[in-house]
């Protein structure tokens, strides 16, 4: 004998079907998880951005100077000829010297050992020359 099937099974099985789609239709409608952000009071008023929107402040000129020093590095040259040195410096002092300029806006020195001859250009239009070493 065949069995009857009951109606009583078949609203209870509608109706738990009927819970598992709208709980998948809720779970796919669900909008992606927000990034977390920090908590808004309404009692704190919003924080202003300044990064983006401050004008940046010059530095003042003793900040540029002693940031200019801190870029240039201590330059030293030593020249050597003969058993004889002299540095870079002391040419540069000697080439003002000869031509009688004490601050000189531009100072090009040029140094020959082979003709034992020191050549130098001051601000562009003093010329000069005076011996590299004095041989004895």
């Amino acid at each position: 004998m065949a069995k009857r099937k009951t109606t009583a099974s078949k609203p209870e099985t509608k109706a738990v079907k009927a819970a598992e789609v709208k709980e998948e239709n809720v779970k796919a409608e669900a909008p992606a998880p927000a990034p977390v952000a920090a908590p808004k009071s309404e009692d704190k008023p919003a924080a202003k951005k300044t990064t983006a929107a401050a004008p940046k402040k010059p530095a003042t000129p003793a900040v540029k100077k002693a940031a200019e020093k801190a870029e240039t590095t201590e330059k030293k040259v030593v020249i050597q000829y003969s058993g004889k040195e002299i540095s870079g410096a002391e040419l540069v002092e000697k080439a003002k010297k000869h031509a009688g300029i004490e601050s000189p806006k531009k100072i090009d020195v040029y140094v020959k050992p082979e003709v034992n001859k020191v050549y130098y250009v001051i601000n562009g239009d003093v010329f000069g020359d005076f011996d590299l070493f004095v041989f004895e």
